[in-house]
């Protein structure tokens, strides 16, 4: 069975809500569209106070080459352009919308019918994902116009579709599997056709056995799609841990992973891109696993961006008395958050609900040297050693064991046996380090 070689977890799935099917939330009175709700540049708001929308109404460009547009996911009327405090905590630009029934935009088809033929060339294609606002919504958020226009160095092969939802807990990405199936194929022949190769492979974890048996009775009728079944191992779903395991291929420290030939897009981008190419709908919605082990109903709800994380809340039940924290996305890579009222945006995966019990931190003693955090980190990195000199502040020799390459899975907070908060201190060092780097790269340019 295929996975990836270097390091990895196996933590307690807890998928709660496998096999429950899409739930349609409820619409918000008042959505809160975010201006940067992608990585990149935020973006430029196109719409003022009072102005009327519809669902599918532009109200933000792309502003700059990594960005992406944004539309309205409601109906009603623009009753400020404020800022508001998102999920992390940040004061970040937003468009207030005080909504009014559900109108849409004639021009989104929003009939069940498949359709299957894709007449655009690739430009046209990515020209109209770029137009509809779609980025990678597996949690990333990366415009999905950028990755299917690769430096000119550097030339696709193949293309991989990520359907593996390692993050425990999260099941949207699996429930969209069995109910969008068939249009899950058409948009990775589309993604296929974009960059110009006959080759798709999509990773499913083997306790999906439904996705995968479904999925590869869908690919008879595609040509060049393979499913690949594949171990249970955190964090498989990283980019380069999937190509490791899919094409037996290492992306190089530093470098972009269609260096290897692969690109790598999501199960629920490549649905996402069907919509966007073959209704002509942008990103206005996606699918959000609420979950936790004291909720009275646990669901993955079709939600409305821009809709607060309390209603999806409501929606499952309100919160349980023994909350703990509630946590955005998985418990592995997921952040804390102390604010439900903070809206959601294109890259909300789930909204987690940890028990007290399940949320309290051990305190952490002193590092015993054992290596645990070495022989479980995916990008064969020294955790033990990075998060000491982050503590010190020495980080010159953090960018020198390559800091960088940390792609903040927190395999090696798991593995502690001391409970270190190893991530936490290297997620800063991180973050300390890039900033030098840009900073030294400007200076040269100067």
């Amino acid at each position: 069975m295929k996975t990836f070689k270097i390091g990895g977890v196996h933590p307690h799935e807890n998928k709660l809500t496998a096999g429950y099917h899409i739930t349609t939330a409820p619409l918000p009175q008042q959505a809160i569209i975010l201006l940067s709700q992608h990585i990149g540049a935020p973006a430029q708001c196109v719409v003022e106070k009072g102005a009327h929308v519809k669902v599918g109404t532009l109200l933000a460009q792309a502003n700059g080459f990594v960005s992406a547009n944004i539309h309205s996911p409601v109906s009603g009327v623009v009753s400020k352009i404020d800022s508001v405090v998102d999920g992390s905590g940040y004061a970040k630009p937003a468009i207030y919308i005080n909504v009014e029934g559900d109108e849409w935009e004639d021009s989104i088809d929003r009939s069940n019918t498949l359709v299957k033929e894709c007449n655009l060339d690739a430009k046209a294609i990515i020209d109209k994902i770029a137009q509809m606002g779609i980025v990678g919504i597996g949690g990333a958020t990366f415009p999905t116009q950028v990755k299917l226009m690769p430096p000119p160095n550097m030339k696709p092969e193949v293309l991989i579709i990520n359907a593996v939802e390692c993050e425990p807990y999260l099941t949207n990405d699996h429930a969209l599997m069995l109910e969008k199936a068939d249009e899950i194929m058409v948009g990775v022949e589309i993604l296929m056709k974009a960059i110009h190769v006959t080759k798709a492979y999509i990773g499913i974890e083997i306790n999906k056995p439904d996705a995968i048996d479904l999925l590869k009775e869908k690919s008879l009728e595609h040509q060049g799609i393979e499913i690949v079944p594949l171990q249970c191992k955190y964090p498989q779903g990283g980019e380069k841990q999937l190509i490791d395991a899919i094409i037996n291929r290492q992306v190089a420290s530093g470098a972009l992973p269609v260096s290897t030939g692969a690109v790598v897009q999501n199960v629920a981008t490549a649905y996402a891109v069907y919509e966007a190419v073959q209704k002509n709908k942008p990103l206005i919605e996606r699918v959000v696993t609420v979950t936790g082990k004291s909720l009275q109903n646990p669901g993955n709800f079709l939600s409305r961006i821009g809709a607060s994380l309390s209603l999806l809340i409501e929606a499952a039940g309100g919160l349980p008395e023994d909350t703990g924290k509630i946590v955005l996305g998985g418990p592995m890579m997921g952040r804390a958050t102390a604010n439900i009222e903070a809206p959601t945006g294109k890259g909300t995966s789930g909204i987690l609900i940890l028990t007290d019990d399940e949320a309290h931190r051990p305190d952490a003693s002193p590092c015993i040297r054992c290596a645990k955090c070495v022989a479980a980190c995916p990008m064969g990195l020294e955790p033990y050693l990075l998060s000491k000199v982050v503590a010190m502040g020495n980080y010159d020799v953090a960018e020198s064991h390559h800091i960088y390459d940390c792609i903040e899975c927190g395999c090696c907070s798991f593995s502690c046996p001391a409970n270190r908060p190893l991530l936490d201190y290297i997620r800063h060092g991180k973050g300390k380090v890039m900033a030098i780097m840009r900073a030294r790269n400007a200076n040269d340019k100067k």
